[in-house]
């Protein structure tokens, strides 16, 4: 059992430069939401994000708490979207293929 007077330790990964080694670059998240006041600062995390090859996902969103502007903003990383759309279409292949009553037998795809 852990000992509950010990300090939680938390870890982060942060996310590599454009020029870094491909290994260190899988590290990082896939999708990330910023979010915060509409302010400069806001701005700068996701042009740093951009910078390091993330790409917009979805408008930004604004909402109003009473006294600031508070904006939301999601980027992914291309190779996710590229592997969410392949995994989507191989299981629409496989509903097509279960709906007509087909069996692939060779083991892969035509």
């Amino acid at each position: 059992m852990p000992d509950a007077s010990a300090p939680a330790v938390t870890s982060t990964v942060t996310a590599p430069s454009p020029a870094a080694p491909r290994a260190a670059a899988e590290e990082r998240l896939a999708y990330r939401l910023f979010t915060g006041p509409d302010d400069r600062s806001f701005c700068e995390r996701v042009s740093t994000a951009l910078a390091e090859g993330y790409v917009l996902h979805g408008s930004p969103s604004a909402t109003f708490n009473g006294s600031t502007v508070i904006v939301a903003q999601a980027v992914v990383l291309p190779a996710a979207i590229a592997s969410a759309d392949a995994a989507v279409a191989d299981a629409v292949e496989d509903l097509d293929n279960d709906a007509y009553g087909f069996e692939d037998v060779t083991g892969g795809h035509a």
